[in-house]
């Protein structure tokens, strides 16, 4: 039996949601929603977190939200996730969101949007909580843990800069 602390791979957290985009999730321009893409990623970053961590889950920030492409109404969406590194508490989860179109059923996917969202594992009272470490395992996860460790350095660099300039000092 391993214990709820034992470092876990990268496979572990891995989960895909997929959904059919429809009417209710457009904006003006006739396309879906950034927002409604936003909640997505959101829910299978949280899924990812919650399934690594063992345990609840809150989005403590995104990092990075980038749309590369529209999405129209009736196009199948897959949202995919999965940790990418962790701290005592909280972990970077890596989510990509592809389509296929809704008038070439079986084509292939396309990447409509990439982010970055760091969560925080939680106990019943709402306290951070220890979170198990992520074991990269393969070449491609090693990569993203070393990107990531560059992403948590940058976060907590502009945390420093604006404290100091809300101070005066800066």
């Amino acid at each position: 039996m391993t214990d709820k602390l034992d470092p876990r791979p990268t496979a572990h957290s891995r989960v895909t949601l997929s959904r059919i985009m429809t009417a209710i999730d457009v904006n003006l321009y006739g396309t879906v929603h950034g927002g409604v893409l936003v909640k997505f990623a959101d829910d299978v970053a949280g899924a990812a977190a919650a399934r690594h961590s063992g345990g609840t889950a809150v989005t403590a920030s995104i990092d990075e939200i980038i749309f590369l492409e529209p999405v129209r109404v009736g196009d199948l969406v897959h949202a995919s996730a999965q940790v990418n590194w962790t701290g005592s508490t909280s972990m970077e989860v890596g989510v990509r969101l592809t389509a296929e179109r809704w008038d070439t059923a079986g084509g292939e996917r396309l990447t409509v949007a990439t982010a970055y969202m760091v969560f925080v594992g939680i106990d019943v009272a709402g306290n951070p909580r220890p979170v198990p470490a992520v074991q990269p395992d393969d070449p491609e996860n090693e990569r993203r843990f070393r990107e990531a460790l560059i992403r948590r350095e940058h976060r907590l660099a502009r945390r420093a800069a604006i404290h100091s300039a809300r101070a005066g000092h800066g």
